[in-house]
């Protein structure tokens, strides 16, 4: 797979509106570009193929009655190479394997904190091993941190 270079194109699925503007007020503050919003698996399902993300950041709990764990998936399944966290407060619902993601980050969260967690992430996928320190405000996946071992 090839390595993604910043900026980074971003895909939020939250469903709550404001918690979505704010994230991506934070991902365009880092110097990250926000390519599309969805609040549903279905609104992610309804995603173009010209649509391309390097990373996602997905709620566990969405709108319609659906979830993060299906919209991981549909995104592992259509965009193989995109990279995958969930933001949730529910990380206790994220299986022990992740889903087959690469993080959480746990609400609530500050902006410090999720732009820390953006910053490591950044160094992660383009350029790994990440070069700072991970920042109590994400939790690697046991597989994606043995990467950067």
């Amino acid at each position: 797979m090839t390595r993604p270079i910043a900026p980074l194109s971003v895909l939020i699925v939250e469903d709550e509106a404001l918690l979505a503007m704010d994230i991506e007020a934070m991902i365009e503050d880092s110097g990250h570009h926000v390519v599309a919003e969805a609040a549903s698996l279905h609104d992610v399902e309804r995603l173009g193929s010209d649509v391309v993300f390097d990373l996602a950041f997905v709620d566990i709990q969405l709108a319609r009655g659906t979830n993060g764990l299906d919209v991981c998936k549909l995104i592992r399944h259509r965009w193989a190479h995109a990279y995958i966290v969930f933001v949730t407060a529910n990380p206790k619902k994220v299986p022990d394997d992740y889903c087959g993601a690469h993080g959480i980050i746990p609400k609530p969260f500050s902006r410090n904190g999720l732009m820390a967690a953006m910053r490591y992430i950044e160094q992660g996928v383009c350029d790994p091993p990440p070069t700072s320190p991970q920042p109590a405000s994400f939790l690697a996946s046991p597989a994606f941190a043995a990467s950067w071992g």
